[in-house]
């Protein structure tokens, strides 16, 4: 009687254990950060997520900062932790985190689950999303630089259409800037991110690849790196004009001007042109904003033997290759990526679709008029060099063009001494 009762407690203890295994198993923990906004709807998702699909998401929350969001994740892959499972990645983490080997390949997963890939902007696909050849996260949004105007003012003072070439930039900037200082001598030209820090890097490739520069030969051919060149220098000599010959760019552009810094300065009524990222047509929008209803948007300017080009930006989405939920984690990547979420995340949080078929969605259009504009910009999109050791080539670019930006050493200087730091920071990683 006691062996029975014995083999009875036995069995209830292993189902017991069997089943909270089988619940375990099933639970997804995936990181959140950003914005009080941000993180409120990406919990809202969740919990439609759980409903949906009977699985168990635990959402750990970071921090605000952007950096310290990817140390946290760092700290967790490197020690080759099962959490978290998935998670967001700045485009600029992507390939370095695919390099590191954290980030579960996807390919498979598309095809058992004939995903289509076709509804997501290719050029994004391919720049950002692909290593090696290998599909390894999804984009959630995109961003790319614009360029914002006072249609208000062009009008006022005979321009049609906002400036296709940077020369006609200048121009236009010099004649208003001219006439709307008589009654705010505050009044700038063009706005842009000069300060020391990424976004320099975002707006020096814009300035650089619109007339054939950039750092590396075809964005990522490392035999070939193309930092000193003609095409850089004029980008280079172009940037520090606006500051210091023709000035219709604040004196501070180098040492303060970052996103907010510049879109408030625009807002405010300040600036003929900004060049800034997506998010800020909503403030720019906002009832309180001094340029409410007298702003639009178009691609950025190029040098006259160029094209407009927009630095990539936005976030995208990923698994980790040690977690132990993967397929639960690939159902959650779908469902975060599909139409109907991507039209609410850009609708509550004004983020820009990674799908180009919800641009055609006739509600957006009608609430984010400026969407229709935006699709065009993102498929001219160019991506910063999708290498492991990036932000270090990142921070040598900051570093030289800051340093010309602020009439401390001249371009031909800058880009010479760049091409030796980038090239010695090449050559010590092939060594690895």
């Amino acid at each position: 009687m006691k062996r029975k009762k014995f083999i009875i407690i036995a069995l209830c203890l292993l189902f017991f254990i069997c089943g909270c295994t089988k619940k375990k198993d099933k639970i997804l923990t995936f990181t959140v950060g950003g914005a009080p906004s941000e993180v409120a709807l990406w919990e809202s998702l969740v919990k439609e997520f759980e409903m949906q699909s009977g699985l168990k998401v635990n959402s750990l929350r970071q921090p605000t900062d952007t950096d310290q969001r990817r140390q946290g994740l760092v700290i967790s892959l490197k020690a080759k932790k099962a959490d978290p499972d998935v998670f967001l990645m700045d485009v600029a983490w992507v390939a370095q985190f695919a390099a590191s080997g954290w980030l579960e390949e996807l390919d498979d997963y598309t095809q058992k689950n004939k995903t289509n890939l076709d509804v997501f902007f290719a050029k994004v696909l391919n720049l950002a999303d692909k290593y090696k050849g290998k599909l390894i996260a999804f984009p959630v949004y995109i961003d790319g630089g614009l360029l914002y105007y006072r249609k208000d003012l062009l009008e006022k003072y005979g321009y049609p259409n906002p400036p296709f070439t940077w020369p006609e930039l200048v121009k236009y900037s010099l004649k208003i800037q001219k006439e709307e200082r008589k009654k705010n001598p505050q009044f700038y030209g063009f706005v842009w991110q000069g300060a020391q820090y990424e976004g320099l890097t975002c707006t020096f490739l814009e300035f650089a690849a619109s007339g054939g520069g950039g750092i590396l030969s075809d964005n990522a051919d490392i035999e070939k790196i193309i930092f000193n060149s003609s095409q850089n220098r004029k980008a280079l000599h172009y940037m520090h004009d606006l500051i210091h010959r023709y000035k219709i760019s604040p004196p501070n552009t180098f040492t303060e001007m970052k996103e907010e810094e510049v879109r408030m300065f625009f807002q405010q009524g300040n600036a003929l042109f900004e060049r800034n990222w997506p998010y800020a047509w909503a403030l720019h929008q906002s009832p309180n904003s001094q340029v409410k209803d007298k702003v639009a948007i178009a691609p950025l300017p190029h040098f006259s033997e160029g094209e407009s080009v927009s630095t990539l930006g936005g976030w995208h989405i990923g698994i980790s290759k040690y977690s132990d939920a993967k397929e639960e984690s690939f159902k959650f990547l779908s469902f975060v990526t599909s139409y109907v979420n991507q039209k609410k995340l850009a609708l509550q949080l004004g983020w820009n679709p990674a799908r180009t078929d919800v641009y055609q969605d006739k509600e957006l259009i009608e609430k984010m008029p400026h969407l229709a504009s935006l699709r065009e910009v993102f498929e001219n999109a160019y991506a910063r060099p999708p290498l492991p050791y990036y932000t270090l080539i990142s921070e040598v670019v900051q570093r030289r063009v800051n340093s010309v930006l602020s009439g401390r050493i001249s371009p031909s200087e800058a880009l010479s001494r760049g091409q030796i730091e980038i090239q010695a920071i090449i050559n010590r990683y092939k060594k690895k």
